[in-house]
C-alpha cells in the first residue's frame, strides 16, 4: 500500500491509474478508522482494481475549533486498518498544502442545507464538506466513490453537488454499521462516558421504536416524532438537537407518512454529539 502525503504526488498517481484503465474506486475519511469505514473500503475493494482512501481530518468543516482539536487522530493505526480492508492507496495530506492561504472559493450546497444537521451545524459545516470532497474528487479523480448512510444529509448534499456540477463520478451509498447493541458506529464514540452508554443508545432505541410504528401503520408524522422523543428522554442525561422524519429526497418536514421516509436524529450525551438514522416505510411500500 502507497502512502501519499502531497497533492502533487497524488495528482501524478491519479493520473498513473487513469491511463491504465483500471476500474478505480475511492473512500473519503477523516481517520480515526473503524469498522464501519472499513466496511467502505472493503466494498470498493471488491468492486474496483484499485482503492483510494483519505485520510483528512478537514479544518474547515468544524464550527468549533474545540471540537476540531479533539477530534481523534492515530494515523499509524488507521494505516493499518486501511491496507487490511484492502486499500492501495492512502492520501494523506497537511492542511496547508490541501488550503492555501490564499484560497477564495467555496462549493456552496443550498436548499439541502436547510434541515437537520444544517440547522444546529449551521451551513458552514456542508460549504466545508462539500469544498473538500470536491477538492478531493479533482485530486484523486475516481471512478466511484463510497459513502456511508450514516451521514444520511451529507450523502444526499454529495450526490447533488456531483449531479448538479457534472463530476464524472459514482457516487455508491452504503448501509450503516451498528456494534452489538445498536449503536452506530462513529470516530466520536471513543469519547462517550463509560457510564454513559445507555444515554447513547437511547438515539439508536428511538429509531426503531418509529420505524416499528411506521411499519404498523403510523401514518402521523408529529406523533412518531413525539413518541421518539420520549424514548430519548426516557434515558434522562440526553439534549435533544432534532428528531425529524423528512423526505429521502429534499429532506423537508413529513406530515402524513405514505412512502419511504427518512428517520433522523442528533443528540449530545457527555458533550459528544451523535447522529442516527433509519429507512422506514408503511408495510406494503
Amino acid at each position: 500500500m502507497k502512502v501519499i502525503r502531497t497533492v502533487a504526488d497524488m495528482g501524478e498517481e491519479a493520473l498513473a491509474i487513469i491511463r491504465s484503465s483500471k476500474s478505480y474506486g475511492f473512500v473519503p475519511t477523516m481517520g480515526a478508522l473503524h469498522e464501519g469505514h472499513v466496511s467502505l473500503i472493503r466494498r470498493a475493494a471488491n468492486e474496483n482494481d484499485i482503492v483510494a482512501v483519505s485520510i483528512f481530518v478537514n479544518p474547515t468543516q468544524f464550527n468549533e475549533n474545540d471540537d476540531f482539536e479533539k477530534y481523534p487522530r492515530n494515523i499509524e493505526a488507521d494505516l493499518a486498518l486501511a491496507e487490511e480492508a484492502g486499500a492501495d492507496i492512502v492520501f494523506n495530506p497537511e492542511p496547508e498544502d490541501m488550503f492555501s492561504d490564499k484560497r477564495d472559493t467555496l462549493v456552496m450546497p443550498n436548499k439541502l442545507t436547510n434541515h437537520l444537521c444544517g440547522l444546529s451545524r449551521g451551513k458552514g459545516h456542508f460549504i466545508g464538506v462539500c469544498t473538500v470532497v470536491s477538492k478531493l474528487f479533482n485530486i484523486i479523480r475516481p471512478e466511484k466513490a463510497y459513502f456511508g448512510q450514516k451521514d444520511a444529509q451529507q450523502a444526499l448534499i454529495i450526490q447533488r453537488m456531483v449531479h448538479d456540477l457534472n463530476f464524472p463520478v459514482k457516487i455508491e451509498i452504503c448501509p450503516i454499521i451498528r456494534e452489538d447493541d445498536g449503536l452506530a458506529l462513529s470516530s466520536r464514540n471513543v469519547r462517550i462516558p463509560e457510564n454513559m452508554r445507555h444515554e447513547a443508545l437511547s438515539l439508536s432505541r428511538a429509531l426503531t421504536h418509529g420505524k416499528a410504528l411506521i411499519e404498523d401503520g403510523a401514518t402521523n408524522a408529529p406523533e412518531v416524532i413525539n413518541a421518539m422523543c420520549e424514548k430519548v428522554i426516557e434515558a434522562g442525561d440526553v439534549e435533544i438537537d432534532y428528531i425529524d422524519i423528512v423526505s429521502t429526497e429534499t429532506l423537508e418536514d413529513v406530515a402524513e407518512i405514505d412512502d419511504l421516509v427518512l428517520l433522523a436524529g442528533a443528540i449530545k450525551v457527555g458533550g459528544v454529539r451523535l447522529i442516527d438514522n433509519m429507512l422506514a416505510a408503511p408495510a406494503g411500500k
